[in-house]
């Protein structure tokens, strides 16, 4: 059976997979499934993206309410990020993502 076009363009699994296309964003989320990060910390664990290209793929996400930012008091005041259980819920799906990936795509390599 052929889909049509309207189908195929508001397929679940297609808005889902773009929920996270991103060159950053599947590392963003493969580093906040292991819990909270100050952005400081997140920005130091992916060396080669900028401030601002996270940034904007944090505010993307979180657009998307996978991430969470929460502004602590204090001076200077600290932001951390972190999964929501909307992301959290993801989470094993991507890594069964990443399992498939490792087995069936040469060149892969594990980040999880």
């Amino acid at each position: 059976m052929r889909h049509t076009y309207h189908e195929v363009e508001f397929c679940a699994t297609k808005v889902a997979l773009g929920l996270l296309s991103g060159k950053w964003k599947p590392i963003i989320f493969f580093h906040l499934a292991s819990g909270a990060l100050r952005f400081t910390e997140l920005w130091r664990a992916i060396p080669r993206v900028s401030k601002k290209v996270l940034l904007e793929q944090l505010r993307q996400l979180e657009d998307a309410s996978i991430v969470e930012r929460t502004v602590h008091n204090g001076f200077p005041p600290e932001v951390t990020y972190q999964l929501t259980p909307k992301g959290a819920e993801l989470a094993p799906i991507l890594q069964r993502l990443d399992q498939w990936a490792l087995t069936h795509i040469k060149g892969t390599v594990q980040i999880s």
